[in-house]
């Protein structure tokens, strides 16, 4: 904003420290051939802000004209007051010459703080809107999308919005103001002058950007270069980079590679400052010449016209500041192209469809009343990119009150039948019912007061672990918090803790081992009490005798409870209400744990390989 502001006042007659004379970035014309923006669309979003951009645009062509007023302050100060010994007009010159820098300056505070104030609820609002839609997208979603180009759309694609708010469009009203403000004042003061600049400019110009895009080559291979050299550096010294080099005798070929890699480096650097300064040498060059032409010119009979050497000083001020905001104005269809990418980016993630969401008319459902009998009714359930059916004519009912207890062999269905009564996908074919209701027909916040899901990968925040737990819960107390704790066997393991419950605990939950993040996450669902719990190998990550106690909170928290359990141990199931084997997506058996070993089938086949390996055995249930 501070370079703005000089252009709007017309200050500085130094070679512009930006980069003129750039390309459109061929990745922004590809993002807007892929997914073009309306600039409608984009002006729709400063539509509640107009009058404050209005004002902007009011205050920078105010403050662009009250500064062109400084030359023909100096002109009357040389030509007049100097000459006369005119006091009185020396002083009311002086004192207009400081008012005008005054008043360009309180006109440019309140322009940037108008301008800012804009460009940060305009950020406030797509930030928080890409955030909300994103929480709304499936699992689907995130499964494809890589975690960092997430963020980097949320952070750097929108923080990059600002420079369009508060540099874009000020720079290009600022821009065009000074520009035709500075011509129009040239001419008043010298028109043999002004044509001598229009005939100088344009060579100028043209070997500025020359010399800026032959640093701009050098420059964007330089940085491919460095991302070469910074991603050998992440896979050849991390912990898995180094043994698999060790491993595969092949560090001295690595070493080569960065030699390589380090050694075009060299040159590629030299090549950017010798640019670098090519281009600070052109620049002095033309701002040198071209004052220096003016002054031959001023000298001369035949093309004075009896020039003053007030109106010689002002205009080579007037022509100095020409150059900045004219080049600016050169390069407004790069920095556009450039702006209206990011927007493109932006918009690519609000129009996202949303896979899974509220329906139009939901069926009201108190969670306080509900009994809990699940049922799959024909599902069916196919992946975007599968090439088999996970799902196939499932029909299984479970009373409410009971367990089922959910087996097979890894790529079964196991876990996908269970997400579908947490609705983290909807079935391809036939419904998923609590209690009748099709869950498509609840909203999704009722859905999640009514199930309760414990997975296998337990995800901890990096905060206290009392707010860890009161996650699942906003209003809960201390009490209820520490009761939900006590029974998932964890309240000993937190206590112990150098703050207790007020303990951070770290990124994911780096403090903990792998059974207490997993009694954590167990405690936190209880302090929920869904009635229907969802427990996807829930006790995987726990020891033999850890599993035991934590079992027995299980047993004790299911009470009255629907409870549909996918686990590998033999210990997990053998108590179920409903054991049911799954097979290629197919219900294969069902039945209690006795039925299904008098039947002799599959399960009992289970059974018997994991009596062999010991009741220890990890992947019984999955050989």
């Amino acid at each position: 904003m501070v370079a703005i502001s000089e252009m709007a006042q017309g200050r500085g007659s130094g070679p512009p420290r930006g980069g003129s004379g750039r390309t459109v970035d061929p990745a922004d014309r590809a993002q807007l051939e892929r997914s073009p923006v309306p600039l409608r669309r984009v002006t729709a979003l400063f539509r509640p802000y107009r009058w404050q951009v209005a004002t902007v645009v009011a205050l920078i062509v105010g403050s662009s004209t009250v500064a062109l007023a400084t030359p023909f302050l100096v002109r009357l100060v040389i030509d007049e007051a100097l000459p006369r010994q005119d006091v009185r007009l020396l002083v009311w010159a002086v004192a207009a010459m400081v008012a005008v820098t005054a008043v360009t300056a309180v006109l440019g505070v309140a322009q940037t703080w108008l301008s800012t104030t804009v460009g940060q609820r305009v950020m406030h609002g797509l930030r928080t809107a890409v955030f909300g839609h994103l929480q709304r997208q499936s699992l689907g979603f995130f499964t494809r999308t890589r975690g960092g180009e997430v963020q980097s759309r949320l952070t750097h694609d929108i923080g990059g919005m600002q420079s369009v708010v508060t540099s874009t469009a000020t720079s290009l009203a600022s821009n065009t103001t000074t520009v035709v403000g500075t011509v129009v004042a040239m001419v008043a003061l010298s028109w043999r002058l002004s044509l001598l600049s229009l005939v100088v400019l344009p060579p100028a110009i043209a070997l500025t950007r020359k010399v800026a895009r032959m640093r701009r080559a050098v420059t964007a291979e330089r940085q491919r270069h460095l991302a070469d050299l910074h991603g050998q550096v992440e896979e050849g010294l991390s912990v898995s980079g180094v043994l698999l080099g060790k491993t595969l005798g092949a560090g001295s070929a690595a070493s080569r590679r960065f030699a390589d890699t380090s050694e075009g480096l060299v040159g590629l650097e030299v090549r950017s400052q010798l640019a670098g300064r090519w281009r600070m040498a052109t620049m002095s060059i033309v701002f040198a010449g071209i004052p220096a032409l003016i002054y031959l010119f001023a000298g001369l009979p035949a093309t004075s016209g009896g020039m003053t050497i007030g109106t010689l000083v002002a205009f080579t001020a007037l022509q100095g500041a020409l150059f900045r905001p004219l080049m600016g104005l050169l390069d407004v269809g790069v920095t556009v192209t450039s702006s209206m990418a990011l927007f493109s980016r932006v918009f690519e993630y609000l129009d996202l469809p949303v896979e899974i969401d509220d329906p139009a008319d939901p069926v009201e459902l108190d969670p306080a009343t509900v009994r809990g009998e699940v049922r799959w009714e024909g599902v069916g359930f196919s992946y975007p990119d599968g090439a088999r059916p996970a799902l196939d004519g499932v029909d299984v009912t479970v009373p409410a009150g009971t367990t089922l207890a959910l087996v097979g062999e890894t790529g079964s269905g196991k876990s996908t039948m269970a997400s579908l009564v947490a609705r983290l996908a909807d079935p391809t074919t036939g419904r998923v019912t609590i209690d009748g209701v099709d869950l498509r027909e609840l909203r999704l916040a009722t859905l999640a007061q009514v199930v309760g899901v414990v997975s296998q990968e337990t995800y901890l925040l990096h905060t206290t672990v009392r707010e860890n737990l009161r996650h699942a819960r906003p209003g809960a107390t201390d009490a209820e918090i520490e009761a939900a704790a006590r029974r998932a066997q964890v309240h000993e393991v937190i206590a112990a803790l150098p703050d207790g419950y007020d303990t951070v605990v770290g990124a994911r939950g780096h403090r903990f081992s792998g059974g207490e993040k997993q009694r954590l996450a167990i405690a936190r669902t209880l302090l929920r009490d869904p009635r229907v719990l969802v427990l996807d190998e829930a006790t995987s990550a726990l020891d033999t005798a850890t599993e035991r106690a934590v079992q027995a909170a299980l047993d004790e928290a299911r009470r009255g409870r629907t409870t549909i359990t996918i686990a590998h141990r033999l210990s997990t199931v053998r108590h179920a209400d409903r054991i049911v084997v799954l097979d290629a997506g197919r219900v294969a058996e069902s039945g209690t744990h006795a039925e299904l070993v008098a039947r002799g089938g599959r399960y009992a086949g289970l059974v018997a390989a994991g009596d062999g390996a010991g009741d220890g055995a990890r992947d019984l249930l999955a050989a």
